[in-house]
Order: structure tokens, then C-alpha cells, then sequence
């Protein structure tokens, strides 16, 4: 595996690429793509080669006998995650963006209210709005440059019309691995105020060199009763655009409300998302994972340097995922004086922070998930940008 390989990903259907002159005036040609958060690294060989064998076989049906994924998908959250999962738990969705749409409609009603602890990944609020429930935000508590939780606050902002609460863990944009006592925090809110829980743990998998993830059902075997787990080969392997997710629910009673939703809509798994996530969730696939992170903790270190060094610029510690959380506050400058530097100075297409909800306003998500010269060279254009500053 060659992380450093320069690998041309434009004019290929990549939103990533394809898409950022259209939505931040980035020019592909010139431009360096750090928004939306999928690799440009290819995924472990032995994915590649359950591709090829579908391409070698020649014919593309429709996918039946799920056992084997199903038993990947075991080993994995038992190998990796400590946390013993049963077959029957487990349901394929077309993505978790899909997965939360899903919980979203079988779980709650419209005028309900959903809970985001913001600045959250923006597709939650996304689809929560789409399905005419409320957004309810509680916002996280910014101290020593980390979010934390704020639990008096939030039980203060609860109505009694709140019927779920997605916890994004570890956390998208902040890139915090929450701890077992905050997790077991989140537990013990979703039971104050009867909330389902749904746990988004796509990133769980990237988690940085010193630091570890815990599971939710293991920071509180509790809540398994009023718990929706959804996790995907698709981040960790970056094979988003297989669109295949697992949404994993202990619960029979919560199972059985969530089958019924997927039957209703007809929903069915993408053949090839089934065999990529087989052959990705493997030891090969693991140690393909292993050897990612070190790579991104060293594109971290080089981002941080160079981006800290910049005043009144700081990037939030980053523990989890490929994404980092700069904040421009320090600057002084309004959110367009930084978009127009960013954007049209440095030729950079980032993430707007206020997509994130409350808390995001001053900020800026860069993904580092690829290969160091580009990040070398934004980190440059960053410089050359705020030059004035120095």
C-alpha cells in the first residue's frame, strides 16, 4: 500500500473532486480538495479483488445469503471492538445516511423532536428536517479547545416532545473519542428524558495513534434496550460510494419496528457494497487499517504545525477520523474574509463550519486523508494566505 501515490480522481464522478469548482469556485485544476470526507487512497487490495472476481464472473444479480457478511461484520465488532454482536441483529441500509433516515421514520413522528449536540455532521439535521421533525440542538461546551459535554444544560432544553437522540461517536467535526464516563452520560440522558439512542460510529474505526474507542453498548450494557448502533465498512475502508451500512439493534422490540420500516420501502442490498464489506471486514482489511492510521497521524502532525503556527488559527486536537476542525476566531475576521482566503487565495475547498449547526461558525473542517504532499502544499497555501498576520 502506497499512501503517497498521487492518484488523479478528477473527471470521475467524484464529488469530491468533481464537484468543489460548482460549490466553492475550486477549480479542480488548480485547486486542492479537503471537504467532503471520503480517501484519496485506494482501499485494501483485498477489496479490489472481491470487485474483480464480480467483474470476472460477469453476471450482477441480485445478492442473496448474507451469512458471510453477516459473520464479517461479527468478527470485526468482536476482533476490533470487544463487543459480541448475534446475526440477527444486524441490517444492511444504502449507507448510514440512509440508516439514520430509516431510524428516523420508524422511531419517531412528524413534530417530534431529534437531539444533535452540535456543531454535529450536517446530514443528521439534513435528513431530520427532510422528515418534518425538529432539530433540537444542544450545544457542546468548548473548553481548553475540546468539546465537551454538557448534560445541566441540555436537561434544561428538553420539551418532552424529543423522541431520539443520534450521538455522532466518535464525533464529526471535532474528532473527539468521547470517554466511557461521557458515553455512560448519554446513556443516562436518553433515560431521563425516553430517548431512543442512535449511535452513529462510522469513524470508530479511525482512531488515532494513543487514543481508543469504546463502544456504546459496552460504556453501558443498559442501554441496549433503547439502542440503535450503526456502523459501515464504508469510512474505514473508503468505499463510500458502495452505499452499504450496518445498522445493528439489540432489541427485538426495536428490530421488529425497524424491519418493518426497511419492508415498507422496499429496501434491499447493493451486491457489490455486500462483498466489498466481507472482504474489507478480514485481517488483511485490519491491517490495512493499522498501517492508515500512522500514515494520518503524520499528515495530523504536519497540518497542526503548520496551521497552529498561523495566529489566531488553531486546529482542534484531533483523536478520531481524517477530518481536522480549525477555528478562525482568533483572527478577527468575518466568516466571508476567511471563506474568500481560503477559498479563492488558497485554492482550497474546506467545509463550511456553520453547515454543522450552533458552534460552527468560526470554523473550518479540512479532511487530511491524503497524500502528504497535498497536505504539505495546503498547508503552504494556508500560510501564504493569512501572511499578514505574521
Amino acid at each position: 500500500m502506497n499512501f503517497d501515490e498521487i492518484i488523479d480522481r478528477r473527471g470521475t464522478h467524484s464529488s469530491k473532486w468533481d464537484m468543489m469548482e460548482r460549490i466553492f469556485g475550486v477549480s479542480p485544476d488548480t485547486g486542492i480538495a479537503m471537504w467532503v470526507a471520503d480517501m484519496d487512497f485506494r482501499p485494501p487490495q483485498c477489496v479490489a479483488q472481491a470487485v474483480q472476481a464480480m467483474v470476472d464472473h460477469g453476471i450482477f444479480g441480485y445478492f442473496g445469503d448474507d451469512r458471510a457478511c453477516k459473520e464479517a461484520i461479527r468478527w470485526w465488532m468482536g476482533t476490533r471492538h470487544a463487543w459480541p454482536v448475534e446475526p440477527e441483529w444486524i441490517f444492511t441500509t444504502n449507507g448510514l445516511v440512509n440508516g439514520t433516515g430509516l431510524c428516523v421514520d420508524a422511531f419517531t413522528a412528524p413534530g417530534d423532536g431529534v437531539v444533535l449536540m452540535t456543531p454535529v455532521y450536517h446530514a443528521f439535521a439534513r435528513v431530520i428536517k427532510a422528515a418534518g421533525r425538529d432539530v433540537v440542538e444542544c450545544p457542546l461546551a468548548l473548553h481548553d479547545g475540546r468539546y465537551h459535554m454538557d448534560f445541566d444544560a441540555w436537561d434544561a432544553r428538553m420539551s418532552g416532545r424529543e423522541r431520539m437522540l443520534i450521538l455522532c461517536s466518535p464525533h464529526n467535526p471535532g474528532g473527539r473519542v468521547w470517554s466511557a464516563a461521557e458515553l455512560k452520560g448519554v446513556a443516562d440522558f436518553c433515560r431521563r428524558h425516553d430517548l431512543i439512542l442512535v449511535a452513529d460510529e462510522i469513524h470508530h474505526d479511525l482512531v488515532l495513534p494513543g487514543h481508543s474507542h469504546t463502544v456504546m453498548p459496552l460504556a453501558d450494557p443498559e442501554i441496549a434496550a433503547r439502542l440503535v448502533m450503526m456502523t459501515a465498512t464504508t469510512k474505514t475502508f473508503n468505499i463510500a460510494g458502495a452505499h452499504v451500512g450496518n445498522v445493528i439493534i439489540p432489541d427485538a422490540t426495536l428490530r421488529a419496528r425497524f424491519a418493518t420500516r426497511m419492508g415498507a420501502l422496499g429496501i434491499s442490498p447493493n451486491a457489490f457494497g455486500m462483498h466489498m464489506a466481507t472482504a474489507a471486514y478480514s485481517q488483511e482489511g485490519a491491517d490495512w487499517v493499522d498501517t492508515l492510521m500512522t500514515y494520518l497521524e503524520g499528515n495530523r502532525q504536519v497540518f497542526d504545525a503548520g496551521v497552529n503556527a498561523i495566529p489566531g488559527v488553531k486546529s482542534m486536537p484531533l483523536e478520531a477520523t481524517y477530518l481536522a476542525w480549525v477555528d478562525f476566531a482568533g483572527t478577527g475576521m468575518t466568516r466571508e474574509e476567511i471563506n474568500r482566503r481560503v477559498q479563492t487565495e488558497a485554492q482550497i475547498a474546506a467545509n463550511l463550519g456553520e453547515t454543522f449547526g450552533t458552534g460552527g461558525e468560526t470554523f473550518l473542517r479540512f479532511n487530511l486523508a491524503t497524500p502528504r504532499t497535498r497536505v504539505q502544499e495546503a498547508v503552504a497555501r494556508l500560510q501564504e494566505a493569512f501572511a499578514d498576520l505574521q
